[in-house]
């Protein structure tokens, strides 16, 4: 019996580490075009008040009182990716495109 725990145990740390390394690795070598969008209904976008259009942050919500115009994704120190590309990969995000023209409560100016 205890060499059958310790064989299930042994491979149980095994796929736990697996896993996650083999996630990355594939991460690695897929386009950033490949990424599904973010949407709006996203439930993380939603906690952070995540918009495609920086135009339509609802500033009534407390999250979003320190919105300013000109704020947006393309200008934002989470965006990752090359210039150019209408949609990108975000740290905030992770797996998912925003769109440079979006916004959300976790914006900081771009150093």
């Amino acid at each position: 019996m205890e060499d059958k725990n310790l064989s299930r145990r042994r491979f149980l740390e095994t796929v736990a580490v697996a896993v996650p390394v083999s996630t990355l690795l594939a991460g690695r070598h897929a386009a950033a075009q490949d990424l599904p969008k973010l949407t709006e209904d996203d439930p993380a976008a939603k906690a952070l008040l995540y918009v495609h259009d920086a135009a339509n942050v609802d500033t009534s919500q407390p999250l979003a009182a320190r919105f300013m115009p000109g704020q947006h994704c393309g200008n934002c120190a989470q965006i990752q990716g090359d210039e150019g590309p209408e949609w990108r990969p975000c740290a905030i995000f992770p797996g998912k495109l925003v769109s440079v023209n979006g916004w959300c409560s976790v914006w900081a100016m771009r150093a």
